[in-house]
């Protein structure tokens, strides 16, 4: 019994962080909040003279900052893994220059000891900007772009006059929905247009009826329309004071039918796709979203990895400034590589899943061959 304690108290002490890991994540922690800072403060200011610019209403300079706590979250958490790799790759060179990484090195300690933990709170920091703070991000930019769209394209009615195209169904019964604007006060379409497709059990889709109203409102899973004529496909027109289709959309939806894949949380995108494929429309974009979400946790890992690879070389050796510079160089590369990545990804040239994590694996590939040929040589 005893043997076993001391064999348990021994396995839970070597996964406990000493001293020195906790003082190198302290570090860490202090250069990702300078590098935080200074990303977040660059992306508001652009964000705050982009928005003045592109807003033809006459706003107060207060909505116009609220317009920008709206849009910058979600541009700063794409913009996170550089944060990862500045702030990991600012604390590294300061423990090189205060000679502290000289004093760890010489007491036989190795890199694997302070530049693991740094990964894995990384990771964890990735784990928890995908679960929470990037649905919190999400949802802002979904209202930035919903006032944006209320603020540029409405008129003192409330009434939007682009057209709005919806598209709903089954696998027996598909709708096309065409409205000449829509009325977001009263949450109405407008000279809304219902095309009627049917499926046969062949697979073969035929139009069937076609339905013009002067209005459509959704509700409790029915669209409502006003004033309405209705045709089937060879009988003549029949009006309508009021009628009522059966729809699958949430009463939201008839306005924002699909939101953009960045305005979208990681925890709506699994219903999010399903509702598209539903609705016969492709969900590519959407998937590659989904893997570029589950993928930034090791891309965080990856990118601090990498800066504190670089930023292990002994300032007496030198080239330390050439070697921190070649670590920005590489993660920009990395950034280049994802975008490229992602447009092929959106394209369908390469499958969604390999676009999201072919950049990330490769930089970690990269990342762990230099802390592996600097350790170990």
């Amino acid at each position: 019994m005893t043997r076993l304690s001391l064999r348990g108290a021994h396995t839970s002490t070597r996964f406990r962080l000493g001293r020195i890991e906790r003082y190198v994540l302290v570090q860490q922690a202090r250069a990702l909040a300078v590098a935080l800072a200074v990303i977040a403060s660059l992306v508001m200011l652009i964000d705050f003279v982009e928005i003045s610019r592109g807003v033809d209403a006459d706003l107060s300079a207060l909505r116009l900052i609220g317009l920008m706590f709206l849009k910058s979250p979600a541009v700063i958490v794409q913009l996170l893994p550089f944060v990862f790799l500045f702030g990991t790759l600012g604390a590294f060179v300061g423990l090189n220059r205060r000679s502290e990484l000289i004093a760890m090195r010489a007491a036989g300690i190795s890199a694997w000891r302070f530049v693991l933990p740094a990964a894995g709170a990384a990771l964890v920091f990735g784990v928890l900007t995908v679960t929470v703070v990037g649905p919190l991000a999400a949802a802002g930019d979904g209202l930035y772009q919903r006032e944006r769209a209320r603020i540029s394209g409405e008129s003192r009615t409330g009434e939007a006059n682009e057209a709005i195209w919806l598209r709903e169904g089954e696998a027996q019964r598909q709708m096309i929905i065409r409205a000449e604007r829509q009325d977001r006060t009263n949450a109405r379409l407008l000279a809304v247009t219902f095309f009627i497709y049917t499926t046969d059990p062949d697979g073969r889709r035929a139009f069937t009826e076609r339905i013009d109203a002067a209005s459509a409102s959704l509700n409790a899973g029915r669209w409502r329309l006003v004033d309405a004529v209705g045709a089937q496909t060879g009988q003549r027109a029949v009006r309508y004071a009021t009628l009522d289709l059966p729809s699958s959309l949430a009463d939201e939806e008839a306005f924002n039918r699909f939101a953009r894949p960045q305005s979208t949380s990681f925890w709506s995108l699994p219903a999010q796709i399903g509702r598209i494929e539903d609705a016969g429309f492709s969900s590519t974009a959407y998937r590659l979203r989904l893997q570029q979400l589950l993928s930034t946790p090791l891309a965080f890992a990856a990118m601090s990895i990498l800066a504190a690879a670089f930023s292990l070389r002994l300032m007496r050796l030198g080239d330390l400034a050439r070697m921190a510079a070649a670590a920005v160089v590489l993660g920009f590369g990395f950034f280049f590589l994802n975008q490229f990545s992602s447009a092929m990804g959106s394209a369908e040239v390469v499958p969604p899943f390999v676009a999201a994590w072919l950049p990330t694996v490769l930089t970690a590939l990269a990342a762990f061959t230099l802390l592996f040929y600097t350790e170990d040589g």
